[in-house]
């Protein structure tokens, strides 16, 4: 475990409300009148958690460059899950399964909206390569928006030792590509199923996709050749809420 600074109004709320517990101290700017930022201080308190008014240059120091709107946390940040505990997370979610498989994604805004988007999906989890892709960062949180604290995040040795865990477990992966005649709305994504994106240049790795029961792609009828992947994994998501919805 490691201490990092959880920065601005969102990202400390969020952290607040999920894992309080590893929040060692918040910091407020001095002469600071936000209304939000007044009411975590007063909730940090409240949680016996020490608040310290303190310079905007103070503050801007340990930000570095994200903007902290006048409150950061310095927080205990546990481990990344690991391997061993797919299991049993597939085991609670049942028939409900939902996961979110990342096959190395490096930038830490794209990971941060990927989770965001995974947490308010109601994602089983969220899995990636343990190396090749970013972790989970102070950056990575505060673009999360609260959601790296909601859904957990699955640092795998062996991405495709990881998926055949899952396909053992009777889940069924479909990955996201450009190159193949399937459509992601054409994919049956009712019962418990893994949906994988690649890296933001290159896409999935071969043996990603070759562990894949379906590829699908998002259909665009435009000039552009592809979706960033945050978006992309925000349309596939929601398509299989989508599914998941439909009683027909």
């Amino acid at each position: 475990m490691s201490d990092s600074w959880i920065v601005g109004i969102n990202p400390v709320e969020g952290a607040l409300s999920n894992d309080a517990s590893r929040v060692r101290e918040v910091l407020v700017e001095q002469g600071q009148r936000n209304a939000r930022v007044q009411e975590l201080a007063t909730r940090a308190k409240e949680l016996n958690i020490p608040v310290h008014h303190r310079p905007r240059e103070q503050l801007d120091r340990v930000s570095g460059e994200a903007r902290h709107q006048g409150v950061v946390a310095r927080y205990e940040a546990p481990p990344m899950g690991s391997e061993n505990d797919i299991e049993s997370l597939l085991e609670a979610a049942g028939q409900n399964t939902l996961v979110l498989v990342l096959d190395g994604v490096t930038d830490p805004h794209n990971l941060g909206a990927c989770l965001r988007s995974a947490a308010a999906a109601g994602a089983t989890m969220v899995i990636v390569p343990k190396d090749r892709a970013v972790g989970l960062t102070p950056v990575v949180r505060r673009a999360s928006a609260g959601g790296a604290d909601r859904v957990p995040l699955i640092a795998a040795t062996n991405l495709a030792r990881a998926l055949r865990t899952l396909k053992d477990a009777g889940v069924w992966i479909t990955g996201l590509a450009g190159d193949t005649d399937e459509t992601v709305y054409g994919i049956d994504m009712r019962g418990p199923v893994a949906l994988v994106l690649g890296s933001e240049g290159e896409g999935m790795r071969r043996l990603t996709r070759d562990t894949c029961d379906f590829v699908a792609k998002i259909p665009m009828p435009g000039v552009m050749e592809s979706l960033n992947v945050s978006v992309a994994t925000g349309i596939v998501l929601f398509e299989a809420l989508r599914q998941r919805s439909d009683k027909r």
